[in-house]
């Protein structure tokens, strides 16, 4: 099968789009022919060895964290995936023609969603229902600022904390402020301006997916016993506030991840696309996701 290999960490010339054996699946594993994947930043950190001290590869290594296709060959053990089932998950290896992934991380897809756009959902839902769900845990009525919220694990977290009950603020750029007022949001707040983070004050929680220095000027507005929900680990100065601090990596979640997909496909929120480009291109698509400015996912298509 041909896939996308990495052979040291570096920028994105390392990956090389070649020949490589066909995965084997275990009893209770099953075999994907991969349709589409989409590219998350935690592929850049880890290509280029930014994320190595907690997610150290072994190479060469195959990234890609979005599965989405069809059911090929099942393990011994696994009953309900038929073959050519269209099946989705957070997985693993998925810059790749197949890829396996156990079957209790897999979830149909509904109806309604094609491949490319099933295909830029695992990661990003998972990581912004679990930030609300598990870190912050907002009760209804409090107020939640999301930072980064027009960004697809941002969107989310609005999405689900607007669910819970919550009074939802979108935390994004001056110039971002007119795009985020067309996302169902209770208000915007623009968080690189000194005044208007200034009018913020005794937040119940911050949903934050930017982290740096935005997130430390921040702090200061949560109230005190206040929550910061974070998928960028606990921000430095954060133990100088009477806050809880909650960090959170996705972890998949099969059932939820095809909630989420089913409220996406009744358009309930959108995680937009940029643009499509074969797995192939995979040196490109890596270097326009790091240059930035995108509207959207990429999403990749062996």
């Amino acid at each position: 099968m041909k896939a996308v290999l990495l052979y040291a960490y570096g920028d994105s010339g390392q990956l090389r789009y070649e020949d490589t054996d066909m995965p084997k699946y275990g009893d209770n594993e099953v075999l994907v022919k991969v349709r589409a994947t989409s590219i998350n930043p935690i592929d850049l950190k880890m290509r280029s060895g930014a994320a190595k001290s907690r997610m150290p590869l072994e190479f060469p290594a195959i990234l890609g964290r979005d599965l989405c296709g069809e059911v090929v060959e099942t393990g011994r053990t696994v009953t309900g995936f038929p073959k050519g089932m269209r099946v989705m998950a957070l997985a693993n290896r998925t810059y790749a023609e197949y890829t396996v992934a156990k079957a209790d991380v897999l979830s149909s897809i509904p109806d309604a969603l094609n491949f490319e756009q099933a295909a830029a959902l695992p990661l990003v839902t998972t990581t912004g229902s679990q930030l609300i769900e598990r870190a912050v845990k907002p009760k209804a009525g409090q107020t939640v600022l999301v930072t980064g919220a027009l960004g697809s694990v941002g969107r989310t977290a609005v999405h689900v904390a607007r669910k819970h009950g919550a009074r939802v603020l979108a935390g994004v750029r001056l110039k971002e402020k007119e795009e985020a007022a067309k996302l169902e949001v209770d208000g915007v707040v623009a968080i690189d301006s000194e005044e208007e983070i200034g009018q913020l004050h005794d937040l119940d929680a911050i949903a934050d997916t930017i982290g740096g220095a935005t997130i430390q000027r921040l702090l200061k507005t949560i109230r005190k016993g206040g929550v910061l929900g974070s998928v960028l680990g606990e921000p430095a100065g954060a133990k100088e506030y009477d806050i809880h601090v909650a960090a959170i990596m996705a972890q998949p979640d099969a059932s939820r991840l095809y909630q989420l997909a089913d409220e996406a496909a009744r358009l309930e929120f959108s995680i937009p696309i940029d643009r499509t480009m074969k797995l192939q291109e995979i040196q490109e698509a890596h270097r326009i996701s790091e240059q930035g400015g995108l509207n959207g996912k990429i999403v990749l298509i062996p």
